[in-house]
Parts: C-alpha cells; structure tokens; sequence
C-alpha cells in the first residue's frame, strides 16, 4: 500500500540494535534481527490479520506497519497476554502498547487489549504524529515524514529532531529502524 502516508517499502532502514535483538538473544543486530523477530511473531499476528487489514483501511495506513508495531510493542501480544494487555509497569496497554501514563501520552484505553477498538485507537495515534511530524519538518519527503512519525509514536514528536537521529530518543535507539524492517518482512513474507 503506497498509501498518501508514504511507502513502507521504499524507507531507509538499519534494523534493530543489539540491544532490542538481545530480546530473543540473537547474536546479531540490524535488518536480519529485525526480520528474526517478525518472523517469530508471525504465527501469532495471524490471529489479528482481519482487524489489522480494517483498521489500516480505514486510516489509510499499511496493515505492515501495523503488524510490525504490534511486533515490537507486545510481540504480537505474547507479553501481555498474561498481564490484561497492560506493559510497561502497567503505563502501556494493548497490542499497540499505547501509552497511559497521564504525565506521558496520558491516553485513555479504548477496547479490550486485543480488539480493532483498540487498534483503531492506536493506529488514529500514529496518524496523528504524521501529521505533527508533516508539520513540524515540511521539507522532508513522505517517507522520511513516516519514519519520524514512527519515532514519535514510541517517544513523542517534541523528541524528534532530525533525521539522521530520527532514533536518538527513542527505546534501543533503534525504535522507528527496527519497526521499518520489520514492516517490510510483514509485507515481503505474509503479504500484509
């Protein structure tokens, strides 16, 4: 889906950094740990695949990206499964792990954890930041707009500050890097 938001497939992207690839003990970091880690989740994010293709219609976002934040944030649900969907010391919820903390995104869940109620409410999030990212640097191309929108979904946008460090700020240093690569496995290896 080349959709008004930017091509997930044509961004730049280095993959995780050996600290994310050190979740699943990899030995190695960058795209290939990237795609290790779809890949692993890839039995699982089935289960969503027709809520993640609605809700990405709806926004006008790609079901890759979607599934490849799902992939990040919660392991497409694996650890949070046990806690009610919440991550992150309980200010974190659902597939998406949005933030709730009320002095972060201070967001209010929507929806049972793995619900499209949720997703929806996540992905409109995402939309969000591309438009305060579109805003906030005008000159840079769809893509690169796309990518500092990703980084802003994990950190916010006032973290964002140039591209060349779109990750800087972000968890691993490798948040929107990562979340790309895995992107781009979701729609190379199950057509998303």
């Amino acid at each position: 889906m080349s959709a008004g938001y930017g091509d997930i497939m044509k961004i730049e992207t280095t993959g995780a950094s050996l600290q994310t690839s050190q979740q699943d003990r990899l030995g190695y970091s960058g795209v290939r740990a990237s795609h290790t880690m779809a890949q692993t989740d890839a039995g699982r994010m089935e289960e969503y695949r027709s809520k993640i293709n609605r809700v990405g219609a709806k926004h006008g976002i790609a079901p890759a990206l979607i599934a490849a934040i799902i992939s990040r944030e919660s392991r497409a649900g694996n650890v949070i499964r046990s806690t009610g969907g919440k991550g992150d010391n309980g200010n974190a919820f659902g597939l998406m792990q949005i933030d709730t903390n009320p002095n972060g995104g201070g967001h209010t869940a929507k929806g049972a954890w793995d619900s499209e109620e949720h997703l929806s409410q996540a992905t409109g999030i995402l939309v969000y930041f591309i438009g305060r990212i579109s805003s906030k640097f005008p000159k840079w191309n769809k893509e690169q707009q796309l990518k500092g929108a990703i980084a802003a979904y994990n950190m916010g946008d006032g973290n964002v500050h140039s591209y060349e460090n779109v990750d800087a700020n972000t968890t691993g240093r490798d948040y929107s890097n990562d979340v790309v690569a895995r992107a781009q496995w979701y729609r190379n290896n199950r057509d998303f």
